[in-house]
This record gives structure tokens, sequence and C-alpha cells, in this order.
């Protein structure tokens, strides 16, 4: 059984959104007789939580990437030799690199080629040299505008990895625990008011009006959030909301998220965790990443936002237009028509048309 590296130094969403092309690594080559392979997730810190509830991932390495967590680690001889000292005692000798449109595999292809990994693939517009043995060209091999799952799955597929027979290549996560003591029996929708970005949050008062308006239409609701977002969920909640503001770890959220006739929440990474247990998903969608690419994969979906907003395709983190119009002119009430929408069954062709033809 061969070890394989596969990266993905992003945040939580990001390494969920890797998980199909983890299976694929995991089921081996498609160009002979199948045999498994063990996968060691490279992530970062953020990450390192969701690489631990993918299914088929044996081993999970945590590093702050210089070049791409925010903000970066200084770059040193210390800190690089981190990583390079965990490769070359780890029986690595392979790797898939998966990256975004904006960020390139060459300074992490380096550092495995001096760890003695033999064999790298990766997406790349810039020349690799003799970093990559497997190159992928954005715009050449394969479209950019396309769900972020599928591109990872393309550059492991080019690499010679495929899914196993039967794998729909939909995001999962391994079984969900109980979380009965925490949500009760009855059925309730969840609101994840929460985001890193603030340019992805709609305004508290308006999660809160949403949640008045969904307890008014006869409905439960579940709020969640980090440690460090207590006092919004608390907000959000009000009187009679169930508030689960720091209460929950990753694999209990993704209980709470099963059990849920819908998600509330931003483009962050419970959006691809409630995609990942199949809930389906209303989409408080800020426009500076393009819905195509980060839309929650897989499940029935209700995107809100204004996606052509003047902040589009801006990668703002703080949004650069006062009033952050593109999510404050979502009303409430849009908000809880677009539940009841998905717990009927009824999609929205608005909603297809601003995923797939931004």
């Amino acid at each position: 059984m061969s070890r394989v590296l596969v990266a993905r130094l992003d945040s939580v969403g990001d390494v969920l959104l890797a998980g199909p092309a983890v299976r694929a690594v995991a089921h081996g080559r498609r160009s002979g007789p199948g045999r498994a392979n063990d996968v060691v997730m490279l992530c970062g810190p953020q990450g390192e939580a969701a690489a631990s509830i993918l299914p088929s991932v044996t081993e999970v390495f945590s590093w702050a990437c210089p070049w791409i967590a925010n903000p970066g680690p200084p770059v040193s001889a210390r800190h690089l030799d981190t990583l390079t000292d965990f490769i070359r005692h780890s029986r690595i000798t392979e790797a898939v690199i998966l990256t975004s449109f904006h960020q390139s595999p060459l300074p992490l292809a380096l550092l495995l080629r001096l760890a003695g990994v033999t064999r790298v693939a990766g997406a790349s517009t810039d020349y690799p040299g003799s970093l990559l043995d497997v190159r992928l060209r954005p715009g050449e091999d394969f479209p950019e505008d396309q769900p972020e799952a599928e591109r990872a799955l393309g550059i492991a597929r080019a690499a010679g990895f495929d899914l196993p027979p039967g794998d729909d290549g939909k995001l999962k996560v391994l079984p969900v625990p109980d979380v009965t003591d925490l949500v009760g029996e009855e059925p309730y929708v969840v609101v994840h008011p929460g985001a890193t970005a603030p340019a992805r949050a709609w305004p508290p008062l308006h999660h809160a009006a949403a949640v008045e308006l969904l307890e008014g239409a006869g409905h439960r609701v579940v709020v969640t959030g980090a440690p460090g977002e207590r006092a919004l969920t608390a907000t959000v909640a009000g009187p009679s909301g169930i508030d689960l503001g720091g209460r929950t770890d990753l694999r209990t959220l993704s209980g709470v998220l099963a059990r849920a006739k819908a998600v509330v929440t931003g483009n962050t990474g419970p959006a691809h965790l409630a995609a990942a247990v199949g809930t389906p998903v209303v989409c408080l969608f800020s426009p500076v990443v393009p819905a195509v690419r980060w839309a929650p994969y897989g499940v029935p979906l209700e995107l809100l936002g204004d996606q052509n907003a003047p902040c589009r395709l801006t990668r703002a983190r703080e949004c650069p237009v006062p009033g952050h119009p593109c999510l404050s002119s979502v009303a409430p009430e849009q908000v809880a028509d677009a539940v009841e929408r998905l717990i009927s069954g009824v999609s929205s062709l608005s909603t297809r048309r601003k995923v797939w033809h931004p």
C-alpha cells in the first residue's frame, strides 16, 4: 500500500471540498488493478478539524503555510524543516497538490521535492519546470468556472486516481454523532450567523429577524457558532431560539446540521459541512468570490445576495462598498421564504441561474 500526500492548505470549507479528490486518491489508480492508498492529508491549522472527519484520510498533518495562511507565519528554515522532516520520515513518494485559481502549487512542490517526493501533480498557470510531473493548465486543460470540488477531483484524476464504483462524487464526512442531548427530538432549522471574513456576513439583526419569522412560521430554530461568537449567537437566537454558540466542535456540528430540515448560513465552512451531510442550504452568498466555484455543492440550494454587486470577484475580506449592499439588501422575509421553498422541495430557478451563469 502506497502513502500519498494530498495537500489543501486552507480552511474548513476548502478541505471539505477536497473530499471527493481524497477518496479518489485513496481508491487507487485507474490505470490498473485497484489498489488502495493511505492518504496523508496536509492542511493548515484552520483546516485540521475538517481533514480529521473526511472519509479515507489515514493521517492528518497540520502546517501553517507562509504563502496561504492569513496572516502568514514568518518564513524560516526551522518552520520549513517542520514540513520537510515530516515528509522525509513518512514514506511519502507521491503528492497531489490541490489549489484554488489564485494559488500556485509551485512553492509547496519545491519543498516536497527537497523532502524526497518523486512524483507531484498540480494545476499551474506558471511554467513549473521540473517541479511538477503532472501539470494541468487552468483555462486550457480544464475550465476555471466550475465547482471547486470538481476542480480538485480533476487534479486527482489527472494524476491517475479516480473514484471507486458507486461513489457519486458528492461531499461526505465520517458518520455523525448523536446530538439529541443538544437539539432534542423535534425537527428544526439551523441558523449559522458567523463568518471568518466580515465581507461574507449578513447583519446580526437581519439574522435575528429571520429567526423570529421562522419561529412565527412554526419552526424550531437552532443557532450555531464558534466559541468567539457567543455574543453573536445570543443576539440572533433571542429569547426562544436554541443557542449552541461555542458548544460544538466541527464533528458535533456535523451532527447538528445533519438532523436539520435546512441550514441558513453565509459562504463559510458550515455551508460546505451542511452539504457534506446532505442538508439543504440557504446561502447568503457575497460575490467577492464566484458562486459557480464556491456555492454549497451537491445539495438543494437557495442562493441569496446580489451576485453583480460592485464587490464582485474582489476576494475582499472586509467589504469594500459602504453599507455592504450585496447582503444587507437581502430581507429577512426572503430568507424565511427560501427556507420554506427548500423544505417543500421547490427549487429556485433564479438560484440556478446565479450559480451556473454568473
